[in-house]
């Protein structure tokens, strides 16, 4: 059943609707200031929008490799298994 979780993300309150647990949805406001704040670091852009837009350019990074390190890891144990069938099939 939906609830109403309050997160606090670059000193904005929200309200997210979602049936998610709230600690799961409070770690993920947590990784996300702390992208913001990385970002806030690293750059003397002073809009928070401009900060905003650039941790999710990095989180769409992050998530991009990780889903060709995902498919390229598929594809390894897929070699691997075809090679362990053609060395079980001469055997046999």
């Amino acid at each position: 059943m939906a609830k109403l979780v309050e997160v606090t993300i670059a000193n904005s309150q929200f309200t997210i609707k979602t049936d998610a647990d709230e600690a799961y949805i409070q770690d993920i406001a947590r990784y996300l200031n702390g992208k913001i704040e990385e970002v806030q670091k690293k750059t003397k852009s002073v809009s928070t929008l401009n900060v905003i837009i650039l941790s999710a350019l990095n989180i769409a990074d992050d998530l991009f490799r990780e889903r060709n390190k995902e498919r390229k890891y598929i594809r390894d144990v897929e070699d691997r298994s075809k090679n362990l069938i053609d060395v079980i099939e001469r055997q046999i």
